[in-house]
């Protein structure tokens, strides 16, 4: 590490202890102007106003969010109840139930506003400021550590991966401490999440219980197991610390947004020049999101510069983040029009055919019509359709937000993958029970919107979606799926959890021209290509085999071809053999001669 790279760790590492720090620098005050701007209902206003002034809390001063907030939500109740109260003696005249009464599900959006509202102090205050003091200086300490990787000759070098405290892994006891509290803790909080409903949290743990007595069943009578990822014998507690860091940070932003405040301020400036409005947490984690994959895609140029499928692919990502991801809808929005991440399609969207979105499109007008007919298009016709002729590369590698974090942010920690058959067997069972459970889902939503009724088979619609949204759409695909990067590698949500990876996965494993070609009489078994394989394919033993690499889960991603000393491995998309090419064993070799197919 020289000079310029160890200022720009520095840099880095004081913007993220500033940026930590900022949570903490303001205080909160409620008073009634903040309540005004915060409250848009009258009726909840007027009932929040009396309840915080029959508790005692406006005017008064607190050092934190964490004090203010259980505060604040003391008042919601007790205005809650007061209207609750006042409906059963008679609602004023015009009025309905449903604008009278606070439902409890407002209660997080009138904390997170109000809390919003009333703070005072430096990073309010100066938003602009600690904006650069904090992310802007991230990002100039992260390129002055990436930039003299140019310098270096080009080509994959291991650099001690397995030694770094940062990317060498968990043992197996630290893996399974983690994975077993993430899987209860959430499970519990889903039980609050559902307000003390346990069916839900209940279900999932017994679906939970069934795949791995599945995944055992299988395992005893399996033939072959492909090598397991590397564990080393002491855990990366660098990669520890990012990794609770990370899920910390999703667990706020996902359900208690209130408590991050000062991160959201500091997005306030870039929010109100993009879309004319302020910063939600959604923003803030937008501009985080892409700002995280322009910067480490420069890594990626660095480190894959030999490779020039790779720096198209970064390059292809990069633009689909910044463009249709992030600033589009963002300028959308500006021209008071439907945002819509124009990229994401059902069943990873799972709320594209919501009613509320159905609803929001067609009073939208043309542009609306428009944006309800290209997603269905997307799903029903392209997903298929060009899945046939390049696989499921084409949105996972080159297209797909999750995958763009995952290749740029994740790229360190890619030889974490756990290339076990235990772990093929659970993923195979998850994400194709995550995909079911999506259809199930949508099925049960278009049913009830086109038909009016609330349940099916005495299941409620709006509760199916509530679980889905918390337990697959947070929990999965957030809190686990990139806050366990540094500790399971960084295509956990593509590979165990994602329903549109299931859905082109399928696609490409039994209709489809793309496979991994190998040539097996070049092969010298380093290990190259399984190391680095993030979706958890032993590619090494393909190879070693001669035999073409055709699985669900592949992503196209082509570094177990960048990475390979002998060009054993291509990328390829050949019809010659499409209707037979899920045989077990089904060898494309080619030489000066041509292509030939080998059985």
């Amino acid at each position: 590490m020289n000079t310029l790279q160890k200022t720009g760790l520095a840099l880095f590492i004081i913007a993220l202890l500033l940026f930590t720090a900022t949570l903490g620098l303001d205080n909160y005050r409620l008073t009634e102007e903040s309540l005004t701007e915060a409250i848009g209902n009258e009726y909840h206003l007027e009932a929040i106003t009396a309840a915080a002034r029959e508790k005692g809390i406006l005017g008064k001063e607190y050092g934190s969010s964490f004090q203010f907030a259980p505060a604040f939500k003391k008042v919601l109740e007790s205005a809650q109840k007061s209207l609750n109260q006042q409906a059963k003696e008679g609602l004023p005249e015009g009025t309905s139930q449903w604008e009278y009464k606070m439902g409890s599900w407002l209660f997080k959006d009138y904390a997170f506003i109000a809390t919003k509202k009333s703070s005072t102090g430096p990073v309010s205050g100066n938003p602009l400021l600690f904006l650069f003091l904090t992310i802007g200086l991230a990002i100039v300490g992260g390129l002055l550590y990436i930039l003299p990787k140019f310098r270096a000759l080009p080509g994959i070098k291991h650099n001690h991966i397995y030694h770094n405290p940062m990317t060498r892994g968990l043992t197996p006891g630290w893996r399974g401490s983690f994975l077993g509290a993430a899987i209860i803790g959430l499970l519990l909080y889903g039980v609050y999440y559902m307000n003390d409903k346990y069916f839900w949290p209940a279900a999932t743990a017994v679906v939970a219980l069934l795949i791995t007595a599945l995944v055992f069943f299988y395992q005893g009578e399996a033939k072959h197991t492909p090598a397991r990822s590397a564990s080393p014998q002491v855990a990366g507690w660098l990669g520890i610390l990012t990794g609770v860091y990370l899920i910390g940070f999703y667990i706020l932003l996902y359900w208690v947004p209130q408590h991050i405040i000062g991160w959201i301020l500091m997005a306030d400036p870039v929010s109100r020049a993009l879309n004319g409005g302020e910063a939600s947490q959604w923003f803030l984690y937008g501009l985080l999101y892409t700002l995280v994959i322009l910067v480490m895609g420069v890594r990626m140029f660095a480190k894959y510069r030999h490779n020039r499928y790779q720096q198209i692919r970064t390059y292809s990502v990069m633009f689909f983040q910044l463009a249709f991801a992030f600033l589009i809808p963002e300028i959308l929005v500006r021209l008071n029009l439907p945002s819509m991440d124009l990229k994401n399609i059902w069943p990873l969207n799972y709320t594209f055919f919501f009613d509320w979105n159905i609803n929001n499109l067609i009073s939208s007008g043309a542009i609306g019509i428009f944006m309800l007919v290209w997603g269905i298009v997307l799903a029903a016709v392209a997903v298929p359709a060009i899945t046939y002729f390049y696989g499921k590369r084409w949105y996972c590698s080159w297209v797909c937000g999750c995958g763009g974090l995952a290749e740029t942010l994740g790229d360190p920690y890619r030889q974490l993958s756990d290339k076990s058959l235990r772990a093929w067997q659970y993923e195979r069972w998850i994400v194709h029970g995550v995909l079911a459970f999506a259809v199930v889902m949508t099925a049960l939503t278009l049913y009830t919107y086109f038909s009016g009724e609330k349940t099916v088979l005495s299941f409620n619609s709006n509760t199916v979606r509530t679980w889905y949204g918390f337990i697959i759409g947070s929990a999965f695909a957030g809190v686990v799926g990139t806050g366990f990067y540094p500790l399971m590698g960084n295509r956990v949500w593509c590979r165990f959890g994602c329903p549109l990876a299931a859905y082109l996965g399928l696609v490409q494993r039994f209709k489809s021209r793309f496979r991994i070609t190998t040539n097996g009489g070049q092969c010298i078994s380093c290990g190259n290509c399984s190391a680095y394989c993030e979706m958890g394919i032993d590619v090494r033993w393909y190879a070693q085999r001669g035999q073409d690499v055709v699985r669900a889960s592949c992503v196209g991603c082509g570094v177990c071809a960048a990475v390979c000393p002998r060009g054993v491995l291509r990328l390829e998309n050949s019809s010659m053999d499409v209707q037979e090419r899920a045989k077990a064993v089904r060898v494309i070799q080619v030489s000066k001669e041509g292509v030939k197919l080998v059985d």
